[in-house]
């Protein structure tokens, strides 16, 4: 693992960090409009960072952040546990096959057995090769299907035509 990088978890104080993270993750995903059309103010995502179930975790190379991923933790109704969900995970390009990821998604897990987490699960687009293959050698595959369900009257839900 290339170690030219160090990890940092994000509090309210960095919010400039999640800027440069929201950044990356629309050029990585190929939606930069979705990601900074509409930013959101300083005051919420300091807020944001300062919920206990928020993780969002940076790579950085000196201070340039190089990938990043958030996650929430969920708790449970069956049973007294809680799960975390990888809801954003990338790389920049240029930094990517270095170990990024991977470190990324070992200390989300180191922080999820901290809390008592059960589980932690993550899920990737039909296609994506390179995601497939990672999550495929750091978990067990499940062949789930997703929906995104329309809220109606709410012009920003994820109803897609």
């Amino acid at each position: 693992m290339d170690t030219s990088f160090t990890l940092h978890q994000l509090t309210p104080a960095d919010v400039p960090l999640i800027r440069s993270l929201n950044a990356l993750f629309g050029e990585a995903f190929g939606d930069p409009s979705a990601y900074g059309a509409e930013p959101p103010s300083h005051a919420y995502l300091e807020a944001l960072l300062a919920k206990e179930h928020v993780i969002a975790l940076v790579a950085l190379a000196g201070q340039e952040v190089v990938g990043g991923l958030v996650a929430y933790e969920l708790d449970k109704f069956e049973r007294a546990q809680r799960e975390l969900y990888i809801y954003d995970l990338a790389v920049g390009e240029a930094h990517r096959r270095q170990g990024v990821a991977t470190a990324l998604i070992t200390r989300v897990c180191e922080i999820s057995v901290k809390r008592g987490a059960c589980a932690v699960y993550v899920q990737a687009e039909v296609g994506d090769e390179p995601a497939i293959a990672l999550y495929d050698k750091l978990g067990t595959r499940e062949e789930v299907l997703h929906f995104d369900l329309k809220l109606s009257g709410n012009p920003r839900s994820f109803g897609r035509p």
